[in-house]
């Protein structure tokens, strides 16, 4: 509230009157105050199809409207009177009418308390601007008069825009003697003969309404005459003597002197009795004398002095600036008094001359009356002891020749309790720690006061500290604390009366990202991850939300997928990452309360650009060039190397290859060139991420020819006939010729024996010698050579002549039988002469006459191996046992074998026999089991029977409780009935064929004794039918595996002897049940295994030892040469000659 006089009141409100700034809220009765309205004037252009004038008010009652057009009552067409949108008071013009409604208008909108008023809205039709059709008479002028040729340009919309041309749309040329005024007339200082023509066109532009019309044509005749006379200056433009210039603060000043004389008379300027302002320019030639924004310093006399030879003429302006109504210190504000007190409303106005002030009460005329309550005392009303009668718009307009404002004033009256306009339990949330402001406005006349308290507390417990009571009524709560949430009661009250209301406040926990994204950089075209991760109240879930921004921008995050953008739990996911995508991204955790967010830096990982600026220079020699570049960016990694390629115009054009690499942080390279080639270079950069593009091809530059650089390399001497030698070697490139005509010259001659070189020139890279000795060194050399010269001296290359087959045989063959499958060879190497080429190795071939079991078969079994390297012994595996065989020994070399050896005959000695293939048990009784097998495939030996090993299993543990073993005599035998075994237990057994070697691996099977006996017929029944049916089976079985076995010899080569096998291994059926194929056996006649256990059992069958060959080796290791087969055929070592096997002597051919 402040005073204006002693009794005046003015309330300061939560919301007052708009022309105070503030609004009085729309539940209080109040006068209609203008919201907005056109202002003027309003210029309607011909393309405009509608013009709209808007006025709109607000006011309780809601206001009505009233129209005046030239201070009449106007009543608009088609008017909106929609009254509960409050904005009927605009009215639309159709272009059709729009001539007709050219004028000045006014809106009024009234309700009960008052009326509003608007400032005067002049709506102006401008017509479409053309010349008048007239006949222009030719302009006859003697040579050096002054000439003015007259536009006279429609008015129209501005800007106007004047423009003298001739008949073909070229510019009349304006200079000192002839120029434009800003009337647009054109000035001829004086004329000239180049001054006649009949084409002086007038152009006038309307840019705004898109219009330019023309003038007729006018002529100009200058009348030739001896050289003009003298002329002394005189003033086209202005006449007289003396111009009164009058415009308006802040426009621009022209002031124009257009002389005419001849010479040409040139222009001065000065302003009397001061200096010019320093915003004065001057244009046209000196002309015109132009200030920008004239101020009041501005006025005054300014001359204009026109000079030539013959004289001078002057003119004074007279400036004076005005300027139109102002409001000194705003317009007038709108007042709420209470009843009884004074109001006074003051309209303080400037403006030159001295506006005069209108005042009107609802837009009606306002007077003095002193025998009533108001007083009108020019620039102030006063209204005496007011009553809410006095409540109405008080309109102040002040105006002068240069224009008005108005202003409408909002006088109310009135006693009223407080109004609380905050609604009543309002919620407010806040996050912790941060500032909140509960509000309380309050309407109330006169001024109310508010205070704070909590629910069921006194306010005391509110004052100080976090707490602040603002003067709006306002309750801020500063550094919101968890027990601060709750509810408040706010109570406002005046001498009219009380109100109150009561605010909820929630106090939220805070937003906080707890997984700020971090720095990453990531290579183009992959995917970049950024995670955000926050934690938020819950109770805000629903207005959450992650939001990314890119260096500052919104990132458009879409559902398509052909976006490279996506969200996924707070993860930023970057598909197909490029260059663009380099920058800071932010992550913006937010609710409606609060936010928090993190910011990191991703940076974009990519090829390096291509180099620029590829340039030759420095040439050192004509072959060695200096080639430089510009380093494209490296894009975040740092470029490792430069690769400078070539391209050839003559061999391959087009095809770039490499010619050398640079380290990254050079731009330069030394390139030696070929002779005799059209070069263009490229550079191109590697960095981490890979190669870059290359750079633009440089300038082509030609390398002179010269002598080859190199001589051929990689060469060959061979031999592919014995008489012959054959010289091949790599070629040079085409690029390496430097030169036209490329030749090789081929050097040769005997190693130790000849020193003349015999010399051949050829083109291709291939020569043969022929008719030389078989497998005689020769030293070679090879020289290129061209049309411009030698290549470098030659490197000395020594090969040998064509080789033959070896022409003797190896001598003094001896074998050692090592084992039963092993033996070792021995020879005397051939002579070097007799090898006639480079030695590649012996071969040893050993044939298998037959059989020792079978003497009368021949079999053929034919083998061979060969041993590489210069040699004298080997080890050859693979031998049958009990077999004869024949070896002989060959030496070889690249061309093919040599002779074989005389043949060494001698016998392998016996071996143990393979596993018995099958072993069946059946007619298993309480105390008897019966064992069927079939006799080894291979006994390598004689056979002299079987070792029966059983063992008695506890079934639960599966350990060894107690153990036997019987040797089975007879060859022939392939069942046993086993006799005396404990009832109703498990028993294994393992059964192996022997020799007088030894006993081959065991075949192992298991089976149980059973309970109680049955009677005696049944019992004898049972077993008869038992026994055949075991013997059945185990026949066919046989017989499966004599099949399976005859298939398996035949695939690996070797010749299967039927009727051997069958004299070996006699049929089952065949042989009946005599006392010669029937082993029984009484538990009485066991043999207990000593110390026996399951541990033990691994070793049964495995009699025969396993040696390896070392130890058969002849003092430090003779076999380390020989492969890692020789433990597959290891066995007991054995020495003699073939003829005794069992005596000491070795055997010799």
């Amino acid at each position: 509230m402040r005073l204006a006089g002693s009794l005046q009141l003015v309330l300061l409100l939560a919301l007052t009157s708009r022309a105070a700034g503030r609004d009085i809220p729309l539940e209080v009765e109040q006068v209609p105050t203008i919201i907005t309205h056109t202002s003027g004037p309003i210029i309607s252009l011909p393309f405009d199809n509608t013009v709209k004038i808007k006025c709109e008010a607000r006011g309780n009652p809601p206001p009505e409207y009233r129209w005046t057009k030239d201070g009449k009552h106007f009543v608009p067409p088609h008017l909106t009177k929609i009254k509960t949108d409050h904005r009927y008071g605009t009215f639309v013009l159709h272009n059709k009418q729009l001539v007709q409604f050219q004028g000045k208008y006014r809106c009024y909108a009234s309700n009960k308390l008052g009326t509003a008023m608007t400032e005067e809205i002049e709506m102006i039709v401008p017509n479409i601007p053309k010349f008048p059709k007239e006949t222009i008479d030719p302009i006859f002028v003697k040579l050096g008069e002054p000439v003015v040729l007259k536009c006279n340009p429609p008015e129209g919309v501005a800007p106007r825009q004047i423009y003298w041309m001739s008949f073909g749309l070229q510019h009349i040329e304006q200079d000192e003697r002839v120029s434009m005024g800003i009337d647009g007339n054109l000035y001829f200082s004086n004329a000239l003969q180049k001054d006649s023509r009949s084409d002086y066109y007038c152009n006038a532009a309307f840019p705004k309404i898109r219009t330019i019309v023309q003038k007729n044509p006018m002529s100009v005749f200058v009348k030739s005459s001896e050289a003009p006379p003298m002329r002394i200056p005189s003033l086209l433009l202005p006449s007289g003597v003396q111009t009164e210039i009058v415009l308006l603060k802040g426009q621009a000043l022209q002031l124009e002197c257009l002389p005419g004389g001849f010479p040409t008379p040139k222009v001065e300027w000065k302003k009397m009795g001061d200096k010019l302002s320093t915003r004065t320019t001057f244009d046209n030639f000196g002309k015109l004398l132009t200030i920008s924004a004239v101020e009041e310093s501005d006025e005054g006399k300014y001359m204009c002095t026109a000079k030539n030879p013959a004289g001078e003429d002057v003119h004074y302006f007279d400036v004076i600036v005005e300027e139109p109504p102002k409001w000194l210190t705003g317009p007038p504000q709108s007042q709420l008094s209470t009843i009884g007190p004074d109001v006074h409303i003051k309209c303080s106005v400037s403006g030159k001359p001295l506006p005069d002030i209108t005042w009107r009460r609802n837009g009606e005329i306002l007077k003095d009356d002193p025998n009533h309550n108001r007083r009108v005392l020019d620039d102030t009303v006063v209204l005496h002891n007011v009553v809410p009668g006095d409540s109405a718009v008080y309109q102040c307009e002040a105006s002068n020749r240069h224009g008005s404002i108005l202003a409408n004033v909002n006088i109310m009256v009135m006693n009223i309790p407080p109004m609380i306009l905050t609604k009543d339990y309002q919620e407010y949330t806040v996050v912790l720690g941060e500032d909140i402001v509960m509000n309380c406005s309050v309407f109330s006349c006169p001024a109310s006061t508010s205070s704070w308290a909590r629910e069921d507390e006194t306010p005391e417990t509110l004052k100080g500290g976090r707490f602040l009571s603002l003067q709006n009524g306002s309750l801020q709560i500063t550094s919101a604390e968890k027990n601060d949430s709750g509810k408040y009661v706010c109570v406002a009250s005046n001498k009219e009366g009380r109100s109150a209301v009561t605010a909820v406040l929630d106090v939220k926990d805070p937003t906080k990202i707890i997984e700020p994204p971090q720095d990453m950089q990531i290579t183009s075209g992959t995917t970049a991850k950024l995670r955000c991760q926050a934690e938020y109240d819950k109770s805000l879930q629903g207005v959450f939300e992650v939001l990314w921004r890119k260096d500052g921008e919104k990132i458009p995050l879409s559902s398509d997928k052909n976006s490279r953008y996506s969200v996924d739990d707070g993860m930023l996911n970057i598909m197909n990452v490029n260059l663009s995508d380099q920058g800071i991204y932010t992550c913006i955790a937010r609710t409606n309360l609060d936010e928090d967010n993190a910011s990191a830096l991703l940076t974009v990982l990519d090829v390096p650009d291509a180099p620029q600026n590829i340039q030759i220079s420095d040439l050192k020699t004509e072959r060695n060039v200096s080639l430089s570049w510009v380093p494209g960016s490296d894009h975040n990694s740092f470029v490792t190397e430069f690769i400078v390629e070539y391209e050839e115009s003559q061999w391959e054009p087009g095809r770039w290859k490499e010619l050398q690499k640079v380290p990254g942080n050079q731009a330069t390279a030394e390139l030696a060139l070929h002779g005799h080639l059209n070069y263009q270079f490229r550079v191109y950069a590697v960095n981490a991420v890979g190669p870059g593009p290359p750079s633009e091809p440089s300038e082509r530059y030609k390398a002179p020819p010269a002598a080859p650089d190199r001589n051929p390399e990689n060469i060959k001497i061979q031999g592919h006939l014995p008489y012959q030698m054959d010289f091949s070697w790599e070629p040079l490139l085409p690029i390496e010729h430097n030169g036209p005509g490329l030749e090789y010259k081929v050097s040769y001659r005997k190693l130790g024996l000849e020193d003349v070189w015999k010399e051949h020139l050829v083109k291709r890279h291939s020569f043969v010698v022929r008719n030389t000795s078989t497998f005689v060194p020769y030293e070679v050399k090879i020289q290129s050579r061209n049309s411009h010269g030698w290549g470098p001296e030659p490197k000395i290359v020594t090969g040998y002549s064509g080789e033959d087959v070896p022409s003797a045989a190896p001598q003094d063959i001896a074998v050692e039988v090592i084992n039963t499958t092993v033996l070792r060879v021995s020879w005397t190497p051939v002579p070097t002469a007799t090898l006639r080429g480079h030695l590649r190795g012996y071969d040893v071939h050993w044939l298998r006459n037959r059989s020792l079991l079978n003497p009368n078969k021949i079999l053929d079994e034919r083998h061979s191996l060969s041993f590489p390297g210069k040699r004298s012994h080997a080890i050859v595996p693979g031998l049958k046992p009990f077999s004869e065989y024949r070896l002989t020994v060959n030496v070889f070399n690249k061309k093919g074998n040599g002779p074989n050896s005389d043949p060494v005959t001698f016998n392998t000695p016996e071996g143990v026999p393979e596993q018995v293939p099958i072993l069946t048990t059946s007619n298993a009784q309480k105390d008897s089991i019966l064992l069927v097998w079939g006799p080894p495939l291979e006994s390598n030996g004689i056979l002299t029977g079987y070792l029966l090993q059983y063992h008695l299993i506890n079934e639960t543990s599966l350990e060894v409780i107690d153990s036997h073993e019987m040797n089975i005599t007879g060859a022939d035998t392939t069942q046993c009935q086993l006799q005396g075994l404990e009832e109703v237990s498990l028993y294994r057994f393992h059964l192996s064929a022997c020799t007088q070697v030894g006993c081959g691996p065991p075949q192992t099977q298991e089976s149980s004794t059973i309970s109680q006996p049955r009677m005696a017929g049944q019992q004898r029944n049972f077993s008869t039918q038992g026994w055949v049916i075991g013997t059945m089976c185990a026949v066919a079985l046989l017989t499966l595996v004599a099949l399976m076995a005859c298939f398996v010899r035949r695939n690996k080569g070797g010749k299967y002897a039927v009727k051997e096998k069958e004299d070996l291994h006699p049929d089952m059926e065949s042989q009946g049940m005599n006392d010669d194929t029937f082993c029984e056996y009484s538990d009485s006649d066991e043999k207990p295994l000593k110390g026996s256990s399951l541990h033990s059992l691994n070793a049964v069958g495995d009699s025969v030892s396993r040696n390896s060959l070392v130890d058969y080796a002849d003092g430090g290791g003779d076999f380390n040469e020989d492969g890692s087969f020789i433990g597959e055929y290891s066995g007991p070592k054995h020495r003699g000659s073939v003829s005794q096997p069992s005596g000491p002597s070795p055997v010799t051919a």
